[in-house]
């Protein structure tokens, strides 16, 4: 008898499902078992307030739990990013697929770069991360709220209403508009948000044997990356509008990197540690209590457990 496919959670803008689609064949190639899909709603996508307004990136997450919880889809994906560092009760975290470009890029007209852009041009960003790191980087920009899909974003800065957008890099070449890009900023310029260009994979706790066999679609190397980089999150209780950024890489020893930036970019804290991977969570940690010492309280909102340095811009 073959078995039912298996239901995936996911939002329903085209990166999302772009996104969950590849998550779904790398299962189906590795294991055999079919795949489909199922579009969600989250209150994330159908408000149009502010992030920082409605509880953070925690907002496009909270609805696919509900629904996998309740049995009506067996599994969902999520850009890790935009995933609360605080552990959720009766939800797994099964797998970190491996990761795409972390690097966040500037979208202008005409070629322009950043330090091409006028005086005073508008930037937009849902991110308090990106705003704080692009005040740091140009203090005369004025970085606007966005929100939106990321071909919404996009599609704000040929009308003019903004003079460019900062979205994931990994996040348009996963739309194919890698054509948009005037400018990726490397980690030394703007630090990613943790887990930036990662996929999560979430099931129920109470399913073993199904996170089991999601665990196919585990990248190690990125797991261990991302854990740490998100361990800083959670060690700090960061809310969504604290402008964090964090970066792990190597292998089999990570280096971590964070820093805070106060939201007119004036003031910048940075840490960072060296570790084994196995001991990411530590790291995270390390880093996160060095940040304190430095004065890091006095920038961050505590939030209602939705650790996330991400801008749902997918």
């Amino acid at each position: 008898m073959t078995a039912a496919p298996l239901r995936l959670g996911t939002r329903k803008s085209p990166m999302a499902m772009i996104q969950s689609r590849q998550v779904a064949n790398m299962i189906t190639e590795r294991t055999g078992r079919a795949v489909e899909l199922v579009g969600i709603t989250t209150f994330g996508d159908a408000s149009r307030a502010q992030l920082t307004q409605i509880g953070g990136t925690g907002v496009f997450v909270s609805r696919l739990r509900t629904c996998l919880l309740a049995g009506e889809v067996d599994f969902a994906v999520h850009s890790l990013k935009d995933l609360p560092a605080g552990p959720t009760a009766g939800i797994t975290l099964a797998a970190v697929t491996a990761r795409d470009d972390p690097r966040d890029a500037l979208a202008a007209r005409d070629g322009a770069k950043l330090a091409d852009l006028a005086p005073a041009a508008r930037i937009g960003t849902g991110s308090p991360r990106r705003a704080a790191q692009l005040l740091m980087l140009r203090p005369d920009v004025r970085p606007v709220p966005v929100r939106g899909n990321a071909g919404t974003r996009l599609s704000r800065v040929t009308s003019g209403e903004v003079d460019a957008v900062v979205l994931a890099y990994a996040g348009l070449a996963r739309i194919g508009r890698l054509d948009a890009v005037t400018q990726v900023f490397e980690p030394d310029e703007m630090l990613p948000a943790a887990g930036q260009g990662a996929l999560a994979v979430e099931c129920s706790a109470s399913r073993p044997d199904l996170a089991g066999l999601l665990a196919c679609a585990d990248d190690p190397a990125s797991n261990a990356a991302t854990t740490a980089e998100r361990s800083v999150l959670a060690a700090l209780q960061a809310g969504c509008s604290a402008p964090i950024g964090a970066y792990a890489a190597g292998t089999p020893a990570l280096r971590l990197q964070a820093v805070i930036v106060a939201a007119d970019g004036g003031t910048v804290l940075r840490a960072s540690a060296g570790g084994p991977a196995a001991e990411a969570i530590s790291l995270g940690r390390e880093v996160a209590a060095e940040l304190l010492r430095r004065g890091a309280g006095r920038y961050m909102a505590v939030s209602d457990g939705h650790i996330s340095s991400g801008d749902g811009d997918r």
